[in-house]
Formats: structure tokens, sequence, C-alpha cells
């Protein structure tokens, strides 16, 4: 299912010069503001215990219009893109401008950044063609091992698009493909068990990841989980030393510092790394990015949800605080440029700073001898969910995949293992930093102020020292 009919709501809705006059009215005397007008169409189907168990299709379309003036911003929006509901909206923004007295900020630069294809990926399989595939994941996965118990297997798509309005009279859109498959696999043996998971996507064309090459391997990875977990005995607790593995297990990056660098929190004074700008916060060798830019990735954008084209932003550099993430409005009030991390859910919600693809560069230290100079902890390659407090970075996360190592051997794999700490002392803690940096398979979501949106992280692999090891162990 889906529309293939470009968004131009400035021919179907809207008359540009109209909405551009009442968008005027609206700023008229603030800082800033814009209309941001989107259409998203997702669908998700999902296979469980050897039947189709989701099949949803999901379509909404709306505005916002924002006035900001100092610290506050007037917000209103509406499913009704039309002329009257915009001119109610515009009363509803103005009451952030009251007086007026505000100086406009500089209109985002121009860009032809296109970091993806505006493909319609729900479009590439017809809906039999998905529910076969689904089906012969489950069968396929089954097959691989007796032990299979049970399976689920999601295929989504999504498409949003959207057009932004800027006071200037200039419109900047984007058209933002998603697609993602996921298998999850459940095994059992003497009683016991035990799950894994495995997937990825971006943005780019579904075709990819409904090829057999493509799903087999995810199939095979969700099993490996799985029976690793199968034989997982309970993890120690204590404070010690952990290898961390390259790729996923940036999401503790992700969470544990990335928060903390984004400009709002700073700006507040609400973060661990507040007005530390020019010091060093984490080891030497440390480089610590946030990137919007990398082509076809599940964090980029080609331009942010204001009009501002996605930049890389050097983060921490060589161990020193050197940059935060920005919007316009907390860049304005910081006394600096935006770069580029505008980001929004939907129409319904307002910007603010938030990650994209968040990742630490390689260093020179090889992943075995990382792990061979680890006397006695745990080496953590998979992470599920976790806890992260802003004010003072501390944060708990849960290991789905880890192994014990002892004198540089790696052993058994644990069960229960969780890392406590906080960012601003682990980055410190960092004691090697892997030559093998790599990237998530594109399965990260950030929740902040009860908004999602899509990221990617990534590091290579790390030693750090000292870290609190929750467990299960007697």
């Amino acid at each position: 299912m889906s529309d293939h009919t470009p968004f131009r709501p400035f021919e179907t809705h809207l008359d540009q010069e109209a909405a551009l006059g009442l968008l005027r009215d609206a700023v008229a005397g603030a800082d800033d503001g814009e209309l941001f007008l989107e259409r998203r169409r997702s669908e998700v189907l999902t296979w469980d215990d050897g039947r189709v168990k989701t099949a949803s299709y999901d379509a909404s379309e709306g505005f916002g219009l924002r006035a900001v003036r100092g610290e506050t911003a007037g917000y209103a929006h509406s499913t009704d893109v039309s002329e009257q509901s915009l001119k109610r909206a515009v009363a509803t923004a103005r009451l952030a401008v009251g007086d007026g007295g505000g100086t406009m900020a500089d209109a985002p630069p121009a860009t032809n950044q296109k970091l993806y294809s505006d493909h319609d990926p729900m479009a590439d399989a017809e809906f039999p063609v998905k529910i076969e595939t689904l089906a012969e994941i489950d069968a396929f996965a089954r097959g691989l091992d007796k032990r299979v118990v049970q399976v689920s297997a999601t295929l989504a798509a999504s498409l949003q698009e959207v057009v932004i309005l800027r006071p200037e009279g200039h419109a900047v859109t984007d058209t933002r493909p998603m697609t993602r498959l996921n298998v999850s696999v459940i095994v059992e043996e003497n009683g016991r068990r035990e799950s894994g998971m495995s997937g990825g996507g971006g943005r780019y064309a579904l075709t990819g990841l409904i090829q057999p090459d493509h799903w087999q391997d995810a199939a095979r990875e969700a099993l490996r989980i799985a029976l690793v977990n199968l034989e997982a005995v309970a993890a120690p607790a204590g404070v010690m030393d952990v290898a961390l593995g390259a790729g996923w297990p940036g999401i503790l990056l992700h969470e544990a510092i990335g928060h903390g660098l984004e400009g709002d929190f700073n700006r507040k004074k609400s973060s661990a790394f507040a007005g530390l700008m020019g010091q060093r916060i984490a080891s030497k060798g440390v480089t610590v990015l946030d990137d919007g830019t990398l082509p076809d990735r599940r964090g980029s954008i080609s331009v942010d949800d204001e009009g501002t084209p996605s930049n890389a932003t050097t983060l921490i550099e060589d161990g020193i605080l050197v940059g935060y993430m920005q919007d316009r409005q907390n860049a304005r009030l910081m006394g600096v440029k935006p770069t580029g991390n505008g980001r929004r859910q939907s129409y319904a919600h307002t910007p603010m700073p938030r990650m994209t693809n968040t990742y630490m560069l390689s260093g020179d230290a090889k992943p075995d001898e990382i792990v061979g100079d680890v006397k006695d902890g745990i080496y953590a390659i998979g992470f599920g969910g976790g806890q992260v407090d802003i004010t003072n970075g501390k944060f708990v996360f849960s290991c789905t995949e880890a192994y014990l190592v002892e004198n540089g051997k790696i052993g058994a794999p644990v069960k229960g293992a969780t890392l406590i700490g906080d960012g601003a002392t682990a980055l410190k803690q960092i004691r090697a930093v892997g030559n093998d940096m790599a990237l998530d398979p594109g399965i990260g979501n950030c929740g902040k102020n009860g908004q999602w949106v899509p990221v990617g992280v990534g590091q290579p692999t790390l030693l750090i020292g000292g870290l609190t090891v929750g467990g299960s162990a007697a």
C-alpha cells in the first residue's frame, strides 16, 4: 500500500504566498520561526509463532508553526493543512512573541546535499511477497537447529516527506525513506529458554533486506546469540576492567556521553559537561563525532527539521571537549552556529538538539590485544536497554551478549551483566582505543522529552578500566 504522488502542500493544500504571509505575521518581532509541513506513511509486517501477527499501514500529515522569542517558543500544530487552520495557529504561536523586539536570526545556508534516495521503499515489493518472505524466514530459522521453538520476524518501511517554509521565503524539502528487518529466535534445551535478535536497516530500498542472502545471515546471527545465551553462566559482580566490542556497543557512548553534549542541556547548565569547553574530558586518543552526513545511514538527515544542512560535528578531539550539538534556538542563545541537529519526531513536536550518527573514531590498538590486556573482567559486545541521568551522567546498561575474560582469554558467556558508571568518569578511564571502528547495523532509536527519532551509533573496540559490573552470581 502506497501513494506514489509526491507531497506538494503548496499545490494541493495552501497557497505558498498566503502561507508565507501568515508565517511572517507569526514571527514579526520574533527571533526565529518556521512552518513545518509533513506527510508520513509507514508499513509494519510482523510474523510471530508461525502466523501473521501484525499487518499495519499508517498515514498522517499536518503542519507545525513555531515562533521563537528569547528562550520561549510558541508552537501550534494541526492535522488540517489549510489556510483557516494556519490562521488560528498564528494567534497561538504569537503568544510567545509578546510585544516583539527580537531580531530575526540569519537564514540557514542553502544546500544541494542529498544523502539518500527519495524512492518510496514501501513500493519495492507487493504485499504477498513481503508475507512470503517472512514465512520463509520462519521456516529457515526453525530448520537451522532443532532447539528453535519460536521465531519472530518484522519487516518495516516508511517514507517521511517534509517541507520547511522559512520567513525569508525559502522552502526547504526533504524526502526520507527508512527500512528495517528484525529477526528474533527463541531456543530451548533442558527446560531453559533463551533468545537472540539480529537485524538492521537504513535509509535505502527494501529490496536488499528481503534478499535471501541478507535475511538468512540475520537469522543465523539471531540463532547464534540465542545459543550463546543458552550456555551463559551467572555474571560476576564488582569493579573490573571491561572491554567493549566495536559497533553497537556505541549505544553506551550515545546515552552516557552524547546526550550530555547536546546544546540545550549545556546552555541550561544541567549537563555533567557544562562549562568544560576546551578542557580535557576524556583520555588522549578519544575523538567523538556526531555526523548526520553519512549516506543511507539510519541517523542521517540531508537537512535537519529547521532547514539547516546536516553536518559532521566534532564533539571531543583527542580527549578535549571542542563542540556541542546545536539547534537554531540554543545556538543563538549560546552565541555559536547551528550544527544541523535540530530534530523533531513529527509536525506535532517542536525541534530540539538531537544526535544523528554519534561515534568514536578508531585508535591504533589491535582488538585482540585490547582483550588480551584484560586480566579479570568481561568482554561485552551486545547491549539492551539502559538508563542515564543527564545531570550527572550516571548510567546503567544491561548486556545482551558478554563473556568472562581471565588473563586475557575469553571464557564463558555471562547472563545478567549490567554496566554501572558515569559518562564523565568512564571517558577518562578509557585505556585503549581499537583500530576497528564500526557503525551499528541500523537499529537505533533515541528518546528525549517524549520524542523519538532514529539514530546511529558506533565505536571501535575499547578498554575501560574500573567499571562497576552488576551481576547475578552468588
